[in-house]
């Protein structure tokens, strides 16, 4: 009774805080998003895919909690402050991972968790419990990032480096202040904010990259599918291919990446939805790390996990057609087989790790089915005329295969042999001859089995 007796935030400065949350979550979602595609670090890429979703989703909530206190306008994309404009324009424009990390994870959210803390304290916890509620659920995922952060800054950066940034990041704090905080309830500093990383604007890196634990991304060597769906080879051998596509996958966050950085304009819906199917790639990509070290196979070393998809795809290809052809893959690949085959597979194999991923597997992909006809197939009047230029626009995108292997940046050697060989002694049989000969690449044949004219 004490507690639901005291006074608190009005509407109309609980409000405005709400907005300043709002604010602070989209540029993190952001700022994640923009830079999965060029970081190299496997391990940063994949959280950076959770995080942003994460923030996507309290986006998405704040939007919907300053909905119900106020008639419209809301005022959801105005700039609460010049200064906070500022503070994630600095980060956004990080040049290295060490900046950004520091940035994100050691000034942005300790700084937004403060201000959800104080909310909580200052705010009436009757009148205003569905914004505590929502405080509450962000603050634990907030925990989970931070200590994250806390874990990567430490092994990337270092304190021998820690010195060398100090001044910039000593003006992301300038910047919190004389915003009065993140939250805006304290006085606001006089200080003179001049921007550095961001005094020119922020230029998207669209070109992938992949640390030393991916040392030949180019090797379009072994075709995954020409192998999983011939029904002459057994379901055991099937779940390594299985294990290499869902791992191949981390090319999807990459490129889905690129399509949320370069489409602006759209309902926040569009950005929440695609971000939570980039998340979901993430961790089928996980799903196929986790599967290879089950069976006690050094996948860096021996499975030449590719960048080549999404390098076509982002280099050569607009960001709606890269939709398109995101869109013809989820609806149309392997119609006849598709997710419920591979989780099939998974099943005759009894690896009961691969049945339970290619199981997930084959629900996300029916909510991604769903993300692509609310947001891709509007643009067309019925969906064969969108399958078709889903299909169109895939085509066009040339994989250079002869030129990459004359460059001498791939041989596109045959890891295949050694990875099965690695598995069967894992299992304890002898290599099927068959299974072991298995030399099929991706020169002339496509990943849905359709016949490449002519090798590029």
């Amino acid at each position: 009774m004490e507690e639901a007796a005291r006074p608190g935030l009005s509407v109309e400065e609980c409000v405005r805080r709400l907005k300043r949350y709002h604010y602070a979550f989209k540029r993190l979602h952001q700022i994640f998003t923009a830079r999965i595609t060029a970081e190299p670090i496997y391990e940063l890429k994949m959280a950076f895919g959770l995080h942003a979703h994460y923030c996507a989703e309290h986006v998405t909530a704040l939007r919907q909690r300053v909905g119900e206190m106020r008639e419209p306008p809301l005022g959801l994309e105005q700039v609460p402050h010049e200064a906070l404009e500022i503070c994630f324009d600095e980060i956004l424009g990080a040049p290295k991972t060490e900046e950004l990390l520091m940035g994100v994870y050691e000034k942005a959210l300790p700084a937004l968790q403060a201000a959800l803390q104080r909310h909580v304290v200052n705010t009436n916890p009757l009148a205003d419990a569905p914004s505590i509620r929502l405080c509450r659920f962000a603050l634990l995922e907030i925990g989970d990032m931070i200590e994250f952060g806390r874990g990567a800054v430490e092994k990337v950066v270092g304190p021998e480096k820690r010195s060398v940034f100090k001044p910039w990041l000593q003006l992301l704090d300038d910047c919190f202040a004389v915003a009065g905080g993140l939250h805006g309830a304290e006085k606001p500093a006089e200080k003179k904010l001049e921007r550095q990383f961001s005094a020119r604007p922020y230029q998207y890196d669209a070109v992938p990259k992949r640390d030393e634990r991916f040392p030949d991304p180019y090797n379009m060597g072994v075709n995954a599918e020409v192998f999983l769906y011939d029904n002459k080879f057994p379901p055991e051998p099937k779940t390594l291919m299985m294990f290499y596509k869902r791992l191949r996958e981390v090319d999807v966050p990459e490129m889905m990446a690129s399509i949320l950085t370069e489409t602006p304009d759209q309902p926040w819906e569009y950005y929440r939805d695609l971000t939570r199917q980039l998340w979901d790639e993430a961790r089928h990509a996980m799903m196929g790390e986790v599967g290879f070290v089950s069976l006690g196979i050094d996948w860096p070393e021996k499975v030449m996990i590719n960048f080549t998809r999404s390098l076509g795809l982002i280099t050569q290809l607009k960001s709606f057609e890269r939709h398109a052809v995101l869109y013809f893959i989820e609806q149309g690949l392997m119609p006849k087989t598709g997710k419920r085959f591979e989780w099939e597979v998974g099943l005759a194999s009894r690896n009961p790790l691969s049945a339970l991923f290619q199981d997930y597997d084959w629900a996300d992909e029916v909510l991604h089915a769903r993300i692509g006809r609310d947001w891709y197939l509007k643009n067309f009047d019925e969906p064969k005329t969108a399958m078709h230029y889903g299909d169109q626009c895939w085509s066009r995108v040339l994989m250079h295969w002869g030129r990459w292997r004359e460059e001498g940046l791939t041989e596109h050697r045959n890891w295949w042999p050694e990875v099965y060989r690695d598995a069967c002694r894992h299992w304890g049989i002898q290599p099927d001859p068959d299974v072991l000969a298995f030399s099929t690449s991706y020169e002339q044949v496509r990943a849905d089995l359709k016949t490449i004219s002519a090798s590029a």
